[in-house]
Formats: C-alpha cells, structure tokens, sequence
C-alpha cells in the first residue's frame, strides 16, 4: 500500500512538475521570441552601422592619402628651400667675408692716405728750415711750393728723378727774387736755418741739351724733364733742373754711354746710379725713406683704391642685403612650409585617430553582430528544444491523464489492500521486534553460555591437572578428585542443555533472516525508485546549467556593454544609471542625440597630441624655477648672514686699524715735517663704514687746521705721511711712486727720500722723478734719451756699484 502511494504521490508531483514545465516552456517560448526580435532589430541595425562605419571609413582612408600627399610635397618643397637656403647661407657668409675684407682694406687704405697726408702737411722728410719756410705759405703770397709738389713721375722713374734732382727736390719755388729774399730773411731774423729758393723769373734753360745724338744710344729712355709732367709754368723750370740729364735703364748702358761721349753727359739709371759729367759715379743701395716723389703718387693711388674699396664695399653691401632678404624670404617661406607641414602632420594624427577608433568601433560592430547572430541560432535552436519538450510534455501530460484515470479506478482497491497491509506491517513490525528483542537475548544468553563453556573448559583443564598431580602425590586426596569428578558431570549437563537452547535460537534467527531478505528486496525497489528520480534531478540540473551559461553570456555581453561604455564615454555602470533619463524611451531619437552631441565635439577642433608633452614641460619647467626659487631664498638668508658676519667684522677690522694709523700717521707726520702734530678724524655718522675721514695737520709753527687750508706742498708731505703710515703697518713688496714729491721743495724732498730709505728694508721702490734730492738719494737711475731723430734709447746708472765692489 505503501508502494501504491508512493507511486500515486509520485504520479501526482509528476503531473504537477509537467504542468508547471510547462507553463515555463510556455514563458520561455515567449521571451525567446521577443528576444530574438530585438535581436533581429539589433542586427538590422548593425549592419546599417557597419555600411555607415564603411562610409566614412572611405572618407577618412581618402583624407589620409590626400594628407599624404601634401606631407610629400611640403616635404620636397621643404628640402628645396633648405638646399636654397643652405645655398643663400653660404653666398652670405662669402659676401659678408668680402665685405670685411673691402672694409679692412679701405681702413688701412684710408689710414694710410691720413698718413701720407699728415706727413705731406706737416712736410716730414724736408729740412727744419722747409718747413719754417712752408708754415708761412699763406701769409707770405708768391710760394708756390717745393719742387717735389709741384713735378708729377710715373712710379717707374721715381728713383731716377729723384737721384737727378738730389738736393734740388726740397728747393723752394717762389715767383720772384723779392719773395726769395724776403723769405730769405724770414730765416735769418729767425734763425731757422737755410733753404734754397728757385725764384721763376730768374730760372730759365739757358743752356739746352746739344747732345741729340745721345738720346738714340741703347738703353736711353730720354732726358729727365721729358719724363715727369708739371704746369707749364714750371716747364723753365724743369729744363734748368732735368733739361740735361739722360735716364738710361741700366749702368752698362750708363757706362757705354759715358764712354762714348767721354764723360760730358750726366746719365742717371732707374736704380738710382748717377754718372756725373768728368767720370765721378754715385750709386750702391738706394735708401730713401722719406720717398717725397712717391709720396704724391701714392696719395693718388691710395685715394683711387679707397674710392675703389668704397664702391666694391657699396655693391657688396648692397648683394649682400639683396641675397638676406632673399634668406629671410626663404627661411619665412621654410618656416611656413613647416607650420604647414605641422598642421598636416595633426591633421593626419587626428584621421588616424579617427580611423583607428571606427574601426575599433566596426570591429565591435562586427563583434557584436557576430553575438547577435550566434545569440539568434541559440534563440532558434532553444525556440526548437522548447517546441519539442513542449510536444512530449504534451504526450506526458495525455499519457498520465490516462494513467490517471486507471489509477483511479484500482484506487478504491489499492485503499482497502492498504489499510489491510498497514495491519500485516504493524502485526509483523511487533513480531519483528520481539524477534530482534528475543534474538538479541538470545545472542547475549549464547554469549554468556559460550563464555561459561570457555572458563568451565578451562577449569577443567586446570582440575584435571591438579588431579594428576594430586593422583602422583598423596592418597589422601581421593575425596577431593571425587568432588571434582562430580563437579565436572554438572558443567557438562549444563553444557547440553546450552547447547540444545542453542540450536533454538539459531532455527529464530534463520527465520528472522528471511523477514530481512524480504525488507532488503522492497528497500530495494525503492532505491530504484529514488535512483529514478534522480536522473530527473540530473536532467533538470542540465537545463539549469544550460540557463545558467546563457545567463553568464548575457553578463559578460553587459560586462562588454560596460567596458565599452568606460572606454569610450569614461562612465560607469553605476553613474550611467544615474544618469539615465525616464524621457528617453525611443531609441531613435537617442541616436539622433548621440549624433549631434559628437558633431558639437567635432566642432570643438582637433585634439592636441602634445598636451600631456607641454603639461610635463611646464611642469618640469616650474619644478626647476620652485627649486631654483627655494634655493635662492636660502642663498639670500646665507648671504645675510655672512653680510652681518662680514659686516661685524669689518667694523671691528676698521676700528683697530683706524687707531693705528691715526698713531703712525702723527708719527710719520712730525719725523717728515721736523715736528708739528697730523690727526685722523672720522666725520660723526652713525655708521662707522660710512663715515669720512677728515685729515687735520699742524705743521710746526702753525695753528691746528684741516688740511684742505694747507698750501700745496704740505698737502702733498701730509698725503705721503699718510701713505708712509699705511706702508709701515703693513709694508707691500713693490711700490711705485709716480712725481708725488713734485709739489715739494728741496729741503722737504731730501726728508722725503731719507725717509723713504728707511722704508726700503721691507719694500722695493720704484720712483719717477724729476727732483734732484730724490735721484741723488736713488740706488740706480734709469733715463730715456733719443739720440737719434724717432729712435728712443734707455740709460741706466748704478749709484750703488761702488758701495758693492767694496
């Protein structure tokens, strides 16, 4: 009855468990297809997505190449205006060198025409009496100048001309005797000197040359006035000078020629040899520094050169500042071209951020459509499992309606069977356990009996033993074996009736064993039963798994939602929903926000990539200046300290050093002034380092008085006083004393170097004088002298050369 039911609560919690399987296969065909259209939804809507991601994948990948192309222009045009650039560079570092070299050359240039023109004005290389003569050019009318000035040669017959004329070149020109001679006597009153004076209307060529014969011999170039070029004015003049000197090249043709017309002629050579008429020669190396033909000439070149340097310095400058311009130009132009090539670069940053993040985003696309896809097999396939077990749940369900029908009829049967096999099994439960009861006594009494047999046993083996010894010993126990002989037929009657007891039990006990084999049999069958519905667990805990797995994809697809979520919006779940907006239901008008929110960014402008790379600048940047900043502070503190310290020190310094100079200075003062009284006063201040120091002296004979009242050769001994006071504290190795005795009289300058003797102990002096006392008392004497004109020469005396010899 028990089986019965157990099978009826079995059939009932069956058919409840169908039904109620059913009812969720129903719920869950449901939601699959609401599922699976929004994931039909999703995946329209993915693809039209990835079609619009392509889009502007296209549109980007175009902007990309275009970029490029502009990056690889501006990068040849860059290289172009480097090379030009590089090009202009160089041209402006050549034209700046040239340039300083046109200017060096029109600086020395120039400086050497100011020379020459100093030299011309002040008329050096001519004699004292020239010159005298030449300063009263403008008062005195009717000079017209020295020959020198007033005749022009070409460079290469300088020499010549110059050797021709000899002396003559300095001769002054005048217009007439009566300017000669008043000038004349300009020198004579003056005593400057004598001079030689050429007055035009008493010099003409009285005398020509009559020696034509001579000019067609080899070598002669021709007569001198023929070779220079003056006024015609001077022409008179030239001829009396050069009319009859022949300029040959060289001194053989010299010597032929002089030969030839038996020496009448005076020949002059273009290295300067003469050849003088009667056979006399002049000659050897040709010094000549005061070059007073050359001097003209050269002026003229050194103008003609300067005005050339001037005019090459002009156009350089003027290539020069054309081609920096053209540098500037092209270096704005390359700067440009760089700014140019910086935005491109961005640009091309900004589209490659821009591709990277839509293919990112179409490969989540395609990643996500790849889920909605497998999620709609999935769909399909648990729409079909759910159809099918829907069909043999609806098989089982008829199947146990049926069942049910017959149950119900053998139903009334199997109560009455029931109710008769409660009584059988409480019956046999109470028979059971008097059985178990009367075994388990039964079980204890053989035990116990067992237990008696081992120790009668044992008490036999040991009474036998003692009766053999007792029957080997004395005979006197005889009674005693009598007793346990007696002893022993009881336990053994005992033992029987034991045993017979226990072959009772045992047949009770067999019986009992089949009314357990029979409980293990139905005990049995209800293992059967459970293992039954154990499989059923085992198949409801696979749907469970299988419902479970599709839960953990749908939470690692949340978990992707929410990454991506974090990735590109930088939100969490949590602020997300907090943000989320009741209003907002249609998922349209979401997308058409989401579109004009990330048109707005778009019109924010580009990104800058280098942000975090300034921020890290700046602040590094402000790192350094704070700690420079902290180290100053600190500096600043330590430098006070050391100012205080230092200052503190220097006023004491000061004081100790001020008293005893003060002492040395009255002392210095009375031994140089033969008495008196010198003080050192500080100005009141309340600062001592700030103080003045009035000086007050009191020569011998006079009233106290500050110093400045003094005449000025005591102001000069007070000074030395007190530069002798100072020596004397604290004496230096070398001195150099320049005139300071100068405003002194002899008697004080004889004081002045004895004392400066006594000074020479630990310093040495060196003095420059004119005063006689104090190079009397010198040691050695050194004095310049120009013996020759321009060249200086040092003398030396050794006064102390005698006191060293002995």
């Amino acid at each position: 009855m028990n089986l019965v039911r157990g099978a009826l609560l079995s059939f009932s919690m069956k058919k409840a468990t169908l039904n109620a399987k059913q009812q969720r296969y129903e719920t869950m065909l449901e939601q699959v297809n609401v599922r699976r259209s929004e994931v039909l939804q999703k995946l329209l809507k993915y693809k039209s997505d990835e079609s619009e991601q392509d889009q502007q994948l296209l549109v980007l990948q175009k902007e990309a190449d275009e970029i490029d192309a502009g990056i690889f222009k501006y990068n040849e045009l860059q290289e172009q205006s480097e090379s030009r650039a590089g090009e202009l560079e160089h041209e402006v570092k050549r034209l700046g060198k040239n340039l300083n070299d046109r200017q060096q050359e029109y600086h020395t240039n120039s400086t050497k025409l100011e020379s020459l023109r100093n030299l011309a004005e002040r008329y050096e290389g001519y004699g004292g009496s020239i010159r005298r003569v030449m300063e009263v050019k403008d008062r005195v009318h009717g000079i017209h100048g020295v020959v020198a000035d007033l005749i022009t040669v070409s460079k290469k017959y300088e020499v010549a001309i110059e050797t021709a004329l000899g002396g003559s070149i300095q001769n002054v020109v005048t217009d007439s005797d009566q300017t000669a001679k008043q000038l004349i006597e300009y020198l004579k009153k003056n005593k400057y000197g004598r001079a030689t004076f050429l007055p035009l209307t008493s010099i003409g060529n009285k005398n020509g040359f009559n020696q034509e014969k001579a000019l067609s011999e080899p070598g002669v170039l021709g007569l001198a006035n023929s070779l220079v070029e003056a006024d015609s004015q001077y022409q008179g003049l030239l001829n009396y000078l050069l009319g009859r000197v022949v300029v040959v090249d060289t001194i053989d043709h010299a010597i032929a020629l002089a030969k030839k017309f038996q020496y009448s002629l005076r020949i002059v050579t273009l290295e300067g040899e003469l050849l003088s008429a009667g056979g006399s020669m002049t000659g050897g190396a040709f010094k000549n520094t005061s070059n007073l033909l050359g001097r003209k000439r050269e002026m003229e070149e050194l103008e003609a050169a300067c005005e050339k340097a001037l005019k090459e310095t002009g156009q350089i400058e003027t290539e020069l500042v054309m081609n920096e311009g053209l540098l500037s130009e092209c270096k704005e132009e390359l700067e440009t071209i760089r700014s140019e090539k910086q935005k491109l670069y961005l640009r091309q940053n900004t589209v490659k951020i821009n591709l990277r993040r839509i293919e990112d985003k179409k490969a989540e696309i395609i990643e996500s459509y790849g889920d909605l896809e497998l999620e709609n097999n999935q769909l399909e396939v648990q729409k079909k499992e759910i159809g099918e077990n829907r069909q043999e749940l609806i098989l089982a369900v008829e199947k146990l309606a049926v069942r049910s029908q017959d149950i119900d009829g053998d139903l009334e049967s199997l109560n009455a069977d029931l109710e008769k096999a409660k009584a059988d099994r409480e019956k046999f439960s109470r028979e059971l356990s008097e059985a178990q009861l009367a075994a388990s006594s039964l079980k204890q009494k053989d035990d116990f009996e067992l237990e008696n047999i081992r120790r009668v046993k044992d008490e036999i083996s040991r009474l036998e033993e003692e009766l053999f010894k007792l029957s080997q010993g004395s005979s006197g126990s005889g009674l005693i074996i009598e007793e346990k002989q007696k002893e022993i037929e009881s336990i053994k009657a005992r033992i029987a009736e034991i045993s017979s007891a226990r072959e009772t039990l045992d047949e009770a006990i067999n019986e009992k064993l089949a009314k357990k084999e029979m409980k293990s049999k139905e005990q049995k069958e209800l293992f059967q039963k459970r293992e039954e519905f154990t499989q059923r667990i085992s198949l409801l805990d696979k749907e469970l798994f299988r419902l479970q797995s599709q839960k953990e994809k749908m939470e690692e697809r949340m978990d992707n939602h929410v990454n991506y979520m974090w990735n590109e919006y930088e939100l969490t779940f949590s602020k997300a929903e907090a943000l989320r907006n009741e209003e907002w239901t249609s998922l349209p008008d979401i997308k058409k926000m989401i579109g004009s929110l990330k048109e707005e960014i778009r019109k924010l402008g580009n990104v800058n990539v280098n942000a975090i790379e300034d921020y890290k600048e700046v602040s590094e940047r402000y790192e350094f200046m704070k700690t420079q900043h902290d180290d100053l502070i600190t500096a600043e503190g330590t430098l006070l300290k050391i100012i205080d310290e230092l200052d503190t020190g220097m006023r004491k310094q000061f004081e100790e050093k001020f008293r005893e100079i003060r002492v040395e200075f009255d002392k210095v003062f009375k031994e140089l002034f033969g008495g008196g009284r010198g003080a050192l006063e500080l100005v009141e201040d309340e600062d001592i380092l700030e103080a003045g120091i009035q000086i007050v002296s009191q020569p011998p004979g006079k009233k106290l008085q500050n110093m400045m009242q003094l005449s000025g050769g005591e102001k000069a001994l007070t000074a030395i006083a007190l530069l002798f006071a100072i020596q004397n504290l604290k004496p230096s190795p070398f001195c150099l004393l320049d005139e300071i005795e100068a405003a002194l009289d002899d008697s004080n300058v004889d004081r002045f170097a004895k004392y400066l003797h006594k000074l020479t102990k630990f310093t040495q002096f060196i003095v420059i004088t004119h005063r006689r006392g104090t190079m009397v008392s010198a040691d050695r004497l050194y004095g310049i002298t120009m013996q020759e004109k321009g060249v200086s020469t040092l003398v030396s005396v050794n006064l102390i050369e005698e006191d060293l010899e002995s």
